[in-house]
């Protein structure tokens, strides 16, 4: 076998590759000889057929099966021979596969980059240093006992205040038309909730129960329809009732929803302390791997291949299907989603995985038995049979593995904070669980909108 290797463009190579023709014929013989000890034919015992009828029969088919076999094998011999690190199948382009003569072939494919590993000290990050106070635990349980609220009717004439559920009739009108979706009867509403359109649920409050009223609000111009985008619309507004929110007490049938049964408000503080501990630490945590992953792109200029990046496209497909179906929408197909939607963070992972893949192989990291433990003992912490969670995780190989993927990563950001510029930021506990700010691609920090 004879190969060829020619670098076209980047991180492409080409491959031209001679299989003496020999090779080919004698596996052909042997394929059709092997088949002749099994194929019946009417007119001849099995077995016995004339080996010129086989050829003559199944030739043409056994001759392509053998010619894909041997493009596929002498592929991998070349790969090996001149060591080279595919990064996606190869593109076969058959030059010459007439009978008789030396098979030639192309085969196309891109390799992985080589990574050259930075100087980690131009990477800087600020890490937040914050604690759990008691007005923070005192804002949970204030936050806890507000999702738990009940409502329950209010005094005849009291007037809807925000907070308060309202259950009404409504018919809304553009330009004196009814709109479709714009009417309903015994609605439930949480004044200031915000799922109405702006101006609707202003509207409402001080309305009592039995009253009726207009309502003139005005449709976003980001509206989904396009019909009422920016609209100018009129609500008819009915009241059916009016019902007040009722908190519930901190005693123990409370504290129990949340799987404290002893030890009462205090030892209910406690375990809220500690849950917010948690949430705190992980909080802080992954703010740090943020700056240290963003950190790794700026000061690495890594060539991505594209068979990666499209297999990443592929990916992030498939968890957004998942994800439209876990909110009701289903039968998405993957591939009718543009890639463009994906591309720039399919690019971003393949990115750091190239980088982090070539710092664990030139630190040569493995993940550490000890922090592997530690870590699964803090999830199994969260629990009320701890013991039994982490049997669970060391007897399932899968979710092993995904814990220590994620020490390893760790390890990695660990050793990058080593030499990284790494200073501290007083905050407090809602700034540090507070999601740091998304970065757009020329890096700019923009904040969410929230709806």
């Amino acid at each position: 076998m004879q190969v060829s290797l020619e670098t076209t463009s980047g991180l492409e190579r080409r491959l031209t590759i001679t299989v003496p023709a020999e090779t080919v014929e004698t596996q052909v013989d042997k394929r059709l000889r092997d088949m002749s000890k099994r194929v019946k034919l009417d007119g001849f015992r099995p077995g016995k057929v004339p080996f010129k009828v086989i050829k003559k029969r199944y030739g043409l088919g056994a001759r392509q099966e053998v010619l894909g076999e041997v493009m596929q094998s002498s592929y991998m011999e070349a790969v090996i021979k001149e060591e080279l690190q595919p990064a996606g199948a190869p593109k076969i382009e058959p030059k010459n596969i007439e009978e008789g003569k030396d098979l030639e072939f192309v085969a196309i494919v891109e390799v992985y980059p080589e990574v050259e590993i930075a100087d980690f000290a131009k990477i800087s990050v600020e890490k937040p240093v914050a604690e759990v106070s008691e007005e923070d635990v005192n804002k949970m349980l204030d936050t806890l006992r507000e999702q738990s609220k009940t409502f329950e009717a209010a005094e005849e004439g009291a007037a809807a205040e925000q907070g308060d559920l309202v259950i009404i009739d409504y018919k809304g009108t553009v330009d004196g038309e009814a709109f479709e979706g714009g009417a309903a009867e015994g609605q439930r509403l949480e004044l200031g909730s915000g799922r109405m359109i702006p101006g609707f649920e202003d509207g409402i409050a001080g309305m009592k129960a039995g009253e009726q009223k207009d309502i003139n609000v005005t449709f976003p111009a980001e509206y989904h329809s396009e019909e009422l985008k920016g609209k100018d619309a009129v609500f008819a507004i009915t009241v059916n009732e009016v019902q007040k929110p009722v908190l519930p007490e901190l005693n123990e049938e409370f504290f129990s929803r949340y799987g404290v049964s002893e030890g009462g408000l205090e030892g209910f503080r406690e375990e809220i302390t500690k849950n917010m501990g948690r949430e705190l630490k992980q909080a802080v945590k992954n703010k740090v791997k943020n700056q240290v992953m963003d950190g790794l792109i700026e000061i690495h200029n890594v060539e991505l291949p594209a068979a990666l990046v499209e297999q990443e496209i592929g990916r992030l497909k498939e968890q957004a299907v998942q994800r439209f179906a876990s909110q009701g929408m289903q039968g998405l197909d993957a591939s009718a989603l543009p890639n463009e939607m994906f591309q720039a963070e399919a690019e971003k992972r393949v990115r750091l995985g190239l980088i982090v893949g070539e710092i664990v192989k030139v630190r040569e990291l493995k993940p550490e038995d000890d922090r592997v433990r530690a870590m699964i003992e803090e999830i199994a912490s969260a629990y009320q049979e701890p013991q039994q969670v982490i049997d669970w995780y060391y007897a399932n190989e899968q979710q092993l593995s995904q814990v220590q993927y994620v020490v390893l990563e760790e390890q990695v950001v660990d050793t990058i904070l080593e030499a990284a510029q790494v200073s501290e930021k007083a905050c407090s506990y809602e700034e540090a669980i507070k999601p740091a700010p998304a970065k757009t691609e020329e890096g700019a920090e923009e904040e969410s909108a929230e709806a």
